[in-house]
């Protein structure tokens, strides 16, 4: 495993990116920052982290006839990577919330950031960030935020996190090639937030209505049984989880 690590930069995605425009990145690849100034999250949202206490890292993975139709193989193995690796740290009440945040209990602990490379209809690569609190010990301003070491009290060796992340996400980006997308899709609804249980949203339009989260659909949309028994499928921004 090759690892580039870096005291600070703006964000280790962007960095990936600018070194995959003009270089054969070797698959596998993983940059590193001790800080992160300028971290990225879904659809433009900020990534905040804390120099030596939380991990972030971008890891390259190429793919071979990868079709577009199927870019949620990816994202779900990741979070599934990513849930796996904390669950043999015993980090307690390990879950997925939709679509691309690991929390503790229902507090956050990390995030995932996933930008595809696409040649023709299929994708030839994908950079993949993820955001980890790890030893973050005061997250008073960030109330529906926590870290490993909120949860367990425990501090962590944060190289020793990056590669079994690292190690474990290779080993599930690797199984997407002969694994069906439904096999991906059932283990991620069964580590879902709230599914099953009557939760609060909010729309785009700041409406609120409760419903029931079912899964997701193969195009990575959550799926929600609403109080008149019909069932509604939202993307990213459409609707937000309260409670």
């Amino acid at each position: 495993m090759k690892i580039i690590k870096l005291s600070a930069i703006d964000s280790t995605n962007s960095y990936l990116k600018e070194l995959s425009k003009g270089y054969a990145v070797e698959d596998g690849l993983v940059v590193v920052a001790a800080r992160q100034t300028h971290g990225r999250g879904q659809m433009g949202s900020q990534w905040l982290s804390q120099a030596s206490k939380s991990l972030t890292f971008s890891m390259f993975k190429r793919f071979e006839d990868l079709p577009a139709r199927d870019a949620e193989k990816v994202l779900f193995a990741v979070s599934l990577a990513t849930k796996e690796t904390l669950e043999r740290l015993n980090i307690p009440g390990l879950s997925i919330k939709w679509p691309n945040d690991i929390l503790s209990y229902n507090k956050k602990i990390g995030g995932i950031l996933i930008e595809n490379q696409l040649q023709g209809s299929n994708i030839v690569g994908s950079i993949i960030g993820l955001g980890l609190n790890v030893n973050n010990e005061d997250l008073s301003e960030l109330p529906q935020a926590s870290s490993l070491y909120l949860s367990t009290g425990k501090t962590y060796d944060l190289d020793t996190i990056l590669r079994d992340l690292a190690k474990e996400m290779q080993l599930q980006l690797q199984l997407i090639a002969t694994t069906p997308l439904e096999t991906f899709q059932k283990k991620y609804e069964d580590s879902m937030f709230r599914r099953g249980k009557v939760s609060v949203f909010e729309d785009a339009f700041r409406n609120r209505f409760n419903g029931i989260i079912l899964g997701v659909s193969s195009q990575g949309k959550l799926k929600i049984s609403l109080e008149d028994d019909s069932v509604k499928e939202f993307g990213l921004k459409e609707i937000k989880l309260l409670f």
